[in-house]
């Protein structure tokens, strides 16, 4: 049975109220606990890929062409890992920033419980992130050593729009990728759940970091503007760039240096990553975002 959020309201009710009560309220109605929606005890069945194989860093490339089924099977499944792990340091970063914004605000509004119940599915989703990057046999990729002190510094300044903003960022690049993980028949049934998981509980996280991206923005002048426009883009390239591990071609056993210096220069899955965020730069650019400054960053990110 659907559960309903009704509370009293002790003041007039706002818009970004109604939208938090609709949150909550999807939030109840459709949410998984992926200790018991995902299968964690058949054993890897290694037939399987662990992403799309049209999402490889290295589809399309030579290397690609001379590796076997069992190779590309190998890859996608430490690309896949990699990307949740990359997926966990993100998310830590998110519930650190959403925490320091409702830090000391009015705990009965709606905003501020969706904003907690939004940390609550990214604790699970995290969990769940790790326990699948371990099945698949794949060590802790973690970030660079300067990504991981850049996004320190960025959960412990970022503000309003910027935070926000880069949230999005995070999860509209992903929710694209998983899209397809999610339907595809090739990629192991477990993975195939998580990124069900994600990509429903995540809907509800990018309809809500749009509405702050646009309620901030309403307050911020130009300069102000001007500033975060760039530190959402320097965000979104250190995220996008930290996705996949090089250690990733190594651990499914091939030339590391071959396949990093074919990845980077693998034009289909350039094509791939900015057709996967038009939506979002259209919506960048749709509250004055998309500054010359910020392009030159999404570019180089190959989002745009």
């Amino acid at each position: 049975m659907a559960i309903g959020i009704s509370r009293p309201q002790s003041r007039t009710s706002t818009p970004e109220d109604d939208v938090a009560r609709r949150l909550l309220e999807s939030s109840a109605q459709l949410s998984y606990d992926p200790l018991t929606e995902v299968d964690w005890e058949t054993p890897l069945d290694e037939n399987f890929h662990g992403a799309s194989p049209e999402w490889s860093t290295l589809y399309g490339t030579a290397y690609w062409n001379e590796l076997t089924d069992a190779q590309r099977k190998a890859l996608t499944r430490q690309e896949a890992a990699s990307v949740a792990n990359t997926g966990i340091w993100f998310e830590m970063i998110l519930q650190q920033m959403v925490l320091r914004d409702i830090y000391a605000k009015d705990p009965t509004d709606d905003t501020f419980q969706w904003a907690l119940t939004e940390i609550a599915d990214e604790c699970r989703h995290s969990i769940m992130f790790a326990r699948g990057a371990k099945k698949l046999g794949a060590p802790a990729y973690r970030p660079h050593r300067v990504a991981v002190e850049l996004g320190r510094l960025f959960k412990t300044t970022a503000f309003g729009e910027a935070a926000y903003a880069a949230i999005l960022v995070a999860e509209e690049v992903l929710d694209v990728m998983q899209r397809d993980w999610m339907r595809d028949e090739r990629v192991v049934p477990f993975v195939r759940t998580i990124n069900n998981i994600h990509v429903v509980e995540e809907s509800r996280h990018m309809k809500f970091a749009r509405d702050e991206t646009r309620k901030h923005l309403a307050r911020a002048g130009r300069v102000r503007r001007q500033i975060h426009s760039l530190l959402i883009a320097v965000a979104a390239y250190v995220i996008v760039t930290s996705m996949v591990n090089k250690k990733v071609y190594a651990n499914a056993g091939l030339d590391e240096e071959r396949a990093v210096r074919e990845a980077k220069a693998n034009e289909h899955h350039k094509s791939m990553m900015r057709s996967s965020c038009s939506g979002l730069m259209d919506f960048l650019a749709s509250v004055g975002l998309l500054t010359r400054p910020a392009l030159f960053f999404y570019k180089r990110a190959h989002l745009i």
